[in-house]
């Protein structure tokens, strides 16, 4: 008892030092939850608690004991922050917008913005112009770029990265020109450069392609010479991407992925501890899960009675979540389905209790258009499974992102090798086509560098497209043959449609940071 004495005169200190008075109940209350800890443990969760209550702004500064309790109860949830989470589903029209200065060289947050789909015109540019700059302030640091000032004997080539107006101000022949711009036709059958100062005619016909993609609608360095008005290209590249280590200086702990947390939960040291002790967490991603098709539910029924003495962290089913168009019928049809579902997953009661289910939904699912970001499906339609399995299904948008400990996910079901392929102005002649793609997304920092006559965008949404930072994880669910592929430490991953691959799909390990190819037996039909 003179222990515990003893430790309630500690903690009694403590908080006096920080300007609070504790009743007796509640500082006994304290010191009984902390008297098995060693001395240095003791300390640092008195010191926990007194930072936790502090924040709480309390207003009057005597404390009960039903103030400790809960305050306890939320440090000791994980040893974690109360803004930390573990795993955390963020919608695309919650993700927050950021603006670079350019004086300051750092991005802030626009804490302006508002959640409107059909804003003032004016916002069509800029979503554009907000691009260009996040390309632009990444381009001009790149080694090729940077006025480096270099060692006496040593030479090393160096670029200069010019704007349009620059050429247009000129009224001779320029030579060795690399210029930074938007590619788009401005009259028909006529490819121009675009920048915020203005646009240039290209010549392209002895244009020489690098790797990727080149779609109107993305961001090139065109390299060549400018004469008589037209920049003859001899060169089209990518902007060179960058990881995610070279770009986190520019955003300094600001949370640019979304959630709750104000700061960036990449730097937890408690999540992480969490994310390499769960060696064995998975992330299961199917594409393509008709739910009203026998066979795939008796596949998703040998699946969930595999993982259900060890449940992964979540399962995520990519729309579409029908095999036909029903008409009139679909959201009917997609009810039924859905509430079929939602009683086999209720059967495995191990996966039910410690497993999340996220449904994303696909192009043909009810009841938006084809403009992204697409909002999740209606909550008419999904009431009966999420009243039969509470908390354990989520319901979100296309694209969506997902944070798991210190990780970043970002997903979305889109067609998206056919959209580029088709309006690509030139074929690749060689290389691997998931290769191209991946390159091009991280390159062009979004998810739909396509014009919006191919792929709508709401303007003031287009934050939700965006892969910069570069995220840990990008799940580009297409109808394409699956593949992985990593760039600069970024997984690109299409899990392929789960009914046409033979019952494949892809499994994220998140302690390993390594994606598994995997496949529903054929016996187990």
């Amino acid at each position: 008892m003179g222990d515990l004495q003893k430790i309630r005169l500690e903690v009694n200190n403590a908080f006096k030092l920080s300007g609070f008075t504790i009743r007796r109940e509640a500082s006994t209350f304290v010191a009984e939850q902390i008297s098995s800890l060693p001395p240095a443990e003791r300390q640092k969760a008195i010191d926990k608690l007194t930072a936790h209550l502090l924040h709480q702004c309390l207003s009057v500064p005597v404390l009960e004991k039903e103030h400790l309790e809960t305050a306890y109860k939320e440090c000791s949830s994980l040893g974690l922050e109360e803004t930390e989470t573990v795993l955390n589903v963020i919608d695309a029209f919650s993700i927050p917008k950021v603006n670079y200065d350019n004086e300051r060289k750092r991005f802030f947050k626009d804490v302006n913005t508002t959640n409107n789909l059909y804003p003032e015109p004016k916002w069509k540019a800029q979503y554009l112009i907000d691009r260009y700059t996040l390309i632009w302030q990444r381009t001009i640091r790149n080694k090729l770029f940077a006025q480096e000032v270099l060692p006496s004997g040593v030479q090393e080539k160096q670029f200069q990265l010019r704007k349009v107006e620059v050429l247009l101000s000129s009224s001779s022949k320029v030579d060795e020109v690399i210029v930074l711009g938007l590619l788009t036709q401005l009259t028909e059958g006529k490819f121009y450069l675009e920048d915020p100062t203005g646009s240039v005619l290209l010549d392209m016909t002895e244009t020489r392609y690098h790797s990727g993609l080149f779609t109107e609608n993305s961001f090139v360095l065109a390299e060549g010479f400018y004469d008589d008005k037209v920049l003859h290209v001899m060169g089209l590249v990518l902007p060179p991407s960058e990881t995610r280590a070279t770009s986190l200086p520019y955003f300094g702990s600001l949370n640019t992925f979304g959630g709750r947390s104000k700061s960036l939960l990449k730097n937890s040291q408690s999540l992480l501890k969490i994310e390499q002790e769960n060696e064995d967490g998975m992330i299961v991603f199917l594409s393509d899960v008709w739910f009203d098709n026998l066979k795939v539910m008796a596949k998703l029924k040998a699946l969930f009675s595999g993982y259900n003495d060890f449940p992964p962290i979540a399962f995520v089913f990519l729309g579409e979540f029908l095999s036909c168009p029903y008409g009139y019928e679909h959201s009917m049809q997609l009810k039924a389905a859905l509430t079929n579902l939602g009683e086999m997953i209720y059967q495995f009661g191990k996966l039910r209790e410690s497993c999340k289910f996220v449904f994303v939904p696909g192009r043909g699912d009810p009841i938006a258009p084809n403009i992204l970001p697409r909002p999740a499906i209606p909550d008419s339609i999904t009431k009966d499974i999420r009243d039969k399995l509470g908390d354990a299904v989520i319901f979100t948008t296309n694209p969506c992102r997902i944070q798991y400990c210190t990780q970043e996910i970002v997903l979305i079901r889109q067609d998206l090798v056919t959209k580029m392929c088709r309006n690509s102005i030139h074929f690749p002649e060689s290389g691997d086509i998931p290769d191209h793609l991946t390159k091009t997304l991280l390159s062009q920092c979004t998810l739909s560098p396509l014009s919006l006559g191919v792929q709508p965008v709401y303007w003031k949404h287009a934050e939700a497209l965006s892969l910069y930072p570069m995220p840990d994880l990008v799940i580009v669910a297409d109808h394409f043959q699956p593949y992985t592929r990593s760039y600069q430490d970024c997984h690109v991953v299409n899990p392929g449609s789960f009914p046409r691959t033979e019952y494949s799909f892809k499994v994220y390990i998140p302690a390993s940071r390594t994606v598994e190819d995997s496949q529903i037996p054929k016996e187990d039909t």
